[in-house]
């Protein structure tokens, strides 16, 4: 669960949690001027960069999950679109540039407020290296995949669905829900 907001940004006064009125959930409404403080679950954005038959991974360099493969991904900032946010974090991650295909799946993890959207995408050229968060970067085949290394289950559901729709010779959009563990 988040933090709790105890002081409004707006004005520094005390909120306190209670349902505003039209609503239907606690809120954190500050206590002198009435700003609503809403929380609402964040968006991690990535792609799925392909090159050939290969599939371009990230060893992360930082917690959560440090020396764990990823696709390149995190959190959308403010003031840019899914596929800004997508394209920023491959070049951040990797240093690669890629053209974005369709957003391929989006994966609720409610139990940390959050939501996964990835990008098909394909790589540029293969001028990529490792980023600041990145401690190694390279290309996969299908078969190479580290599997017990997969850093995020949202990533390796995302990464078997491509593998069984590039078997099946269609890619297709996919949506659903992890369960806590």
């Amino acid at each position: 669960m988040d933090p709790a907001i105890n002081y409004c940004s707006h004005c520094g006064a005390p909120t306190t949690a209670r349902i505003p009125l039209g609503d239907h959930l606690p809120r954190r409404v500050c206590d002198r001027c009435g700003i609503i403080h809403y929380q609402n679950p964040r968006l991690i954005v990535g792609a799925l960069p392909v090159w050939q038959d290969q599939i371009l991974l990230c060893r992360r360099a930082i917690e959560p999950q440090r020396n764990k493969w990823t696709l390149p991904s995190g959190f959308m900032e403010n003031g840019e679109t899914v596929a800004e946010a997508a394209l920023r974090e491959t070049r951040e991650e990797a240093n690669a540039s890629i053209e974005l295909d369709e957003i391929y799946t989006m994966i609720s993890v409610p139990q940390i407020n959050q939501v996964h959207i990835v990008y098909r995408a394909v790589l540029r050229d293969l001028n990529f290296s490792s980023g600041e968060e990145s401690l190694e970067v390279r290309l996969f085949g299908e078969h190479e995949i580290p599997w017990n290394d997969i850093a995020f289950r949202s990533i390796a559901l995302t990464l078997r669905h491509y593998f069984e729709d590039r078997r099946a010779g269609s890619f297709r959009f996919h949506s659903g829900d992890l369960p806590p563990l």
